[in-house]
């Protein structure tokens, strides 16, 4: 999947644009909207706002603090073993837990320094956000950027704001099921 960021000050013209995608087969769980006006967005009921743990960095921080983690607890187990604490009564046991915590611990600090930053992903538009404008992005399947296109052509308000990585599809797929599951009760 591909994502197609574009930045508007329009919401009213941002909800057609979500409409239109929509009736040309691209799910709500594909579009998003980032603003910093949050409540603007909201009386928009059409409109599908980034939620706000999204717009911090917590994954992308937290995936980091595994590294880390993994790197720590690795190192414990190998200073463990390579001081020969291991051939104690206690054996591997204590080490292990130490290498758990440890690597929980890294992922834990890692999240709660990420909820201090940005997301990394919208980084780039911090001025435009601050100037009151809107990023709307759509993340779409290769076959779908023909259908993108051609209703973003119909929209010459929308500035293109440049492509990026976009969630992969199984999450994509998932969110829209749950989304139906959901209606249904």
């Amino acid at each position: 999947m591909n994502r197609h960021y574009y930045i508007s000050d329009d919401l009213d013209d941002l909800e057609t644009v979500e409409t239109e995608l929509e009736a040309n087969g691209i799910s709500t769980e594909q579009i998003h909207v980032l603003s910093e006006k949050d409540a603007d967005v909201e009386q928009h009921h059409h409109l599908h706002d980034v939620p706000s743990f999204m717009k911090q960095d917590v994954v992308h921080s937290g995936e980091i603090g595994a590294l880390v983690g993994v790197v720590l607890a690795a190192l414990v187990l190998g200073v463990a073993y390579l001081l020969g604490w291991t051939e104690s009564a206690a054996g591997w046991t204590p080490f292990i837990f130490l290498a758990i915590v440890v690597l929980g611990f890294s992922i834990w600090e890692g999240g709660f320094f990420g909820i201090q930053v940005p997301n990394a992903h919208f980084r780039n538009f911090g001025q435009k956000l601050k100037e009151g404008k809107h990023v709307f992005f759509v993340d779409v399947e290769p076959d779908q950027e023909s259908v993108l296109s051609q209703v973003i052509g119909h929209h010459p308000t929308l500035q293109d704001a440049g492509t990026g990585a976009a969630a992969p599809h199984w999450i994509v797929a998932w969110m829209h099921k749950w989304h139906q599951f959901k209606r249904t009760i």
